[in-house]
């Protein structure tokens, strides 16, 4: 268990720092010089960058404003809900902001925003995808949410967060103009998409239910070979009124290919129903940890 366990945060730390490198490039390289606002914290450091800039003449790096929004939230987290509460959450945060101060800010697009509205979606939406695989946020509008929902408990914490990041991008469009608030919709439409995605091909397996005379066979070779376990269920069929044995079994999309050669090879007419499964528990699969944070 301390193997699997010691597997898991390595992995998990892994794709917290590949995840806010990839967020930190669409910041960095697409949001912040291009005036796309899509909402969070990093957003209002857009905004406010962009403010400083043209009443001071000195930009307020996003970093700068990451930190310092971040920490009231987090001290706020801590003592209304706890240390748990934060977890790994604070080393997200903190990964995102050195590298958002690391990368330097590059226009890379130029004027092309449909452009730049798509690759940022798709970069930021793989990084976002990265991060909240290992259960972990950026902290930032998510944990205000989060906090707000402790007072309105009536109003749900993603019905919180719309609300909110709809504010920050509305503040996009006084500032940015609508054009440019446009493309940002888009991309954070792709964002969505491209996380979900992410989330949903971490976690996809896939689910036999075998029928079949050489059902033990079947299941011998399935155990042995591909070192995955199976169970037998007993089924009546409704038109002979025989009891008979279907297998059934949950694998990765790879190793379904194997489970159906495996099933023909003992019997050519077994009967097979394949079905997509999008999260596992368990050994084998997705380790069902109480506490990850």
């Amino acid at each position: 268990m301390e193997v699997v366990l010691k597997k898991s945060k390595i992995r998990d730390y892994l794709f917290i720092l590949v995840g806010t490198a990839m967020m930190a490039v669409s910041i960095n390289l697409i949001y912040d010089p291009m005036g796309m606002v899509t909402g969070g914290v990093t957003g209002i450091g857009i905004i406010i960058k962009y403010l400083t800039h043209k009443a001071f003449d000195v930009s307020v790096p996003v970093w700068l404003t990451n930190i310092a929004l971040n920490i009231p939230l987090f001290l706020a987290a801590f003592f209304l809900k706890g240390k748990s509460f934060i977890g790994r959450t604070l080393i997200t945060t903190v990964s995102l902001t050195a590298f958002i101060y690391i990368i330097p800010v590059v226009k890379l697009f130029e004027n092309d925003y449909l452009l730049a509205a798509v690759f940022g979606g798709v970069i930021g939406g793989v990084g976002i995808g990265l991060v909240l695989a290992t259960m972990s946020t950026t902290g930032g509008s998510d944990m205000f949410c989060a906090l707000l929902h402790e007072k309105w408990k009536h109003y749900s914490i993603p019905q919180l967060l719309i609300l909110v990041d709809g504010l920050i991008v509305f503040g996009g469009v006084a500032v940015f103009g609508l054009k440019v608030t446009l493309y940002a919709a888009i991309t954070i439409y792709i964002t969505a998409k491209v996380s979900d995605n992410i989330l949903e091909g971490l976690k996809f397996s896939k689910m036999a239910f075998i029928i079949s005379e050489q059902h033990q066979s079947i299941a011998n070779e399935i155990l042995h070979t591909l070192n995955r376990g199976v169970s037998g269920l007993k089924i009546e069929g409704m038109y002979s009124s025989q009891e008979r044995k279907m297998l059934f079994c949950v694998v990765s999309k790879k190793e379904m290919v194997e489970v159906l050669d495996i099933v023909y090879k003992n019997d050519a007419k077994a009967f097979v129903v394949v079905n997509d499964v999008r999260e596992v528990m368990g050994e084998g699969f997705i380790e069902n940890i109480q506490d990850k944070r």
